[in-house]
């Protein structure tokens, strides 16, 4: 069912009805002669499909291209959110400048004009009118009405996440700093920045509502459940750190199911991404058609060039090096494709500084043929110059093996330490200078390179959070338990798994489980998240156009984004500092 969306200026971007679903094209539907802003609890009442159709359109908005000061070309709220959910963490290397503002957000230089700024404030704020046109429309006691209800309470809590997390401090910084306004009413009045304590306290009770008000989904995972509801309830008690909530919401999702019965099978894994939209693992995802294909304005477009596709954005090496710990992981076979040359021989990428000096300076790679003395030692020559790599262990263990398990090399290059790479040849980007490694994640749904249905939420991460609040109170056990459930199904070997005598050299078992998020959840919007809230610090400091420099998010004034200039400077509510 294809939804039309009506827009209307109006003078702040979410207090009226902006986005209101009508017209569908069905004969009996009393809704479609009435404007969007008319759109009252009274006349929902006179269509059985009233509330239907409004949900409908609010998961149809999330893809929609929308008009944002103008431009609409690829403006979707999705590219945006996954962009500024991701690519100001770790895991991403930005090969060069580009004219999108996922530059600002990848550089910290964001500022309160910029549409993916401005994009996903307006688009959510008018999603979360919408749910609660249907809230203050559907009555609790009407059995035919509980599923909707529910999905109106999911999405509401679901976009106030996403607000909280994009425009305001982390949870773990502090209940009273200033959160995003909450809106839980069609009325417009009140408009301020509620505490991030108020904003969180609403966001789960709502969940708490959905998960108690629906039950199965109405069609694929493109729709909310009981079990999406709870799954992101699982992710918003981490956050607070509630960590017995978080163990307790998990446990009531998977209602006396194994872990591992609840995920893809390792075999069928590598495509998990391209059939998100009915795979039981998907919680909830926002479903895309063949009709929805936004080419090289979709997500995977940066990750991937196959025909079509900028394919600019490649993994870390940091991320590179822990995926190839255990070459076997399908996380990295079946996700990460290394764009090799085809010509014999290994190769050594040096990331080498900037000129200037400058953390701000794009730094760049140097490729070098590597010279191999058959007893583990390696070098390069640059010239007449020699230079040794250093194999250094990490995590306090390592093997300077073939597989580089547990080992990095750096080098001592012209007077700077170093990162290096070994690898077979790869291609690197023309006219840049870094190797090109694509990403599949959001690629290849119906077997087009561009097209995917973006995950919100999977059992995958679900398990995860148990597994990070059984760490963090101290069932060490039990947090090994879930994170050896995922490696097992990412086909990491028997000697790859964890256990309270062998954590491998990690120094402790939260350490074991961020990184096993790291490795799991990469590129799905979790690890800058996971990076701020925790309050460690991320290494930057390998070769893009990204700053190289470790960002520590206790005094990075930038980890949170500006309030849109059309909001502030309306409805008078207060920008964040530094902007």
């Amino acid at each position: 069912m294809k939804t039309n969306i009506v827009n209307k200026t109006l003078r702040t971007l979410y207090i009226l009805p902006l986005y209101i679903v009508m017209a569908f094209g069905f004969s009996s539907c009393n809704l479609d002669t009435f404007p969007s802003d008319e759109l009252n609890s009274d006349l929902l009442l006179q269509d059985a499909k009233g509330a239907e159709y409004i949900m409908d359109g609010c998961y149809a908005i999330l893809k929609d291209e929308v008009e944002f000061l103008g431009y609409a070309s690829g403006n979707t709220y999705i590219r945006h959110y996954f962009q500024l959910s991701e690519y100001p963490a770790d895991n991403i290397c930005l090969s060069a400048h580009t004219t999108d503002p996922l530059y600002e957000a990848t550089a910290y230089c964001c500022n309160d004009g910029l549409k993916n700024v401005g994009t996903p404030w307006m688009v959510a704020y008018k999603a979360i009118y919408m749910c609660n046109t249907v809230i203050s429309t559907l009555k609790e006691d009407d059995a035919s009405s509980k599923q909707l209800l529910g999905e109106a309470y999911f999405m509401r809590g679901l976009l106030h996440l996403h607000m909280v997390t994009l425009y305001a401090q982390p949870y773990s910084f502090g209940r009273d700093n200033l959160g995003v306004p909450l809106r839980i009413s069609t009325s417009s009045e009140g408009i301020k920045r509620n505490s991030v304590g108020e904003v969180y306290d609403q966001i789960a009770a709502d969940l708490r509502k959905a998960a108690d008000l629906m039950g199965k989904s109405r069609g694929n995972a493109g729709y909310p459940c009981k079990d999406a509801a709870l799954g992101v309830l699982s992710r918003v008690y981490l956050y607070m750190e509630k960590y017995d909530e978080c163990i307790a919401t998990v446990d009531e999702a998977l209602n006396g199911a194994a872990p591992a019965s609840k995920l893809e099978p390792t075999v069928t894994f590598p495509d998990y991404f391209k059939n998100a939209k009915t795979s039981a693992e998907t919680l909830f995802c926002v479903a895309h058609e063949a009709s929805d294909d936004r080419g090289q304005s979709s997500i995977g477009s940066m990750y991937l060039k196959d025909g079509i596709g900028w394919g600019e954005v490649y993994p870390s090496d940091l991320l590179m090096y822990l995926y190839e710990r255990y070459p076997s992981d399908v996380r990295y076979t079946g996700f990460i494709m290394p764009q090799f040359s085809g010509r014999t021989g290994k190769r050594v990428y040096v990331t080498v500084p900037a000129t200037d000096g400058s953390p701000e300076e794009p730094h760049i790679k140097a490729r070098y043929d590597l010279i191999d003395d058959g007893a583990g030692n390696y070098s390069f020559k640059d010239g007449a110059t020699v230079y040794n790599i250093e194999a250094r262990k990490i995590n306090g263990e390592g093997k300077a093996d073939p597989s580089g398990e547990y080992v990095m090399y750096y080098v001592n290059y012209k007077g700077q330490e170093c990162l290096c790479r070994i690898n077979n040849d790869v291609t690197l980007r023309p006219s840049f200078t870094i190797p090109m490694v694509f990403v599949n994640k959001f690629s290849y749904q119906d077997g087009n390179p561009m097209l995917s249905s973006p995950v919100l939420c999977r059992w995958g991460e679900v398990i995860l959070n148990r597994a990070e609040a059984y760490a963090r109170s101290g069932q060490d056990s039990k947090a090994l338990d879930d994170v050896n459930v995922i490696r097992d199904r990412a086909g990491i070997p028997a000697e790859g798994m964890f256990s309270t005598g062998n954590l491998h050299g990690y120094d402790n078992v939260t350490d074991v489980v961020m990184d096993e998020r790291r490795l799991e959840l990469a590129f799905e919007g979790h690890r800058h998240f996971d990076m701020c809230r925790t309050k460690q610090k991320m290494d930057r400091r390998y070769a893009g156009a990204q700053p190289f420099k470790i960002v520590d998010p206790t005094t990075e004034s930038h980890i949170i984004y500006p309030i849109p200039n059309n909001e502030w400077t309306v409805s008078g509510i207060q920008q964040n500092p530094g902007y």
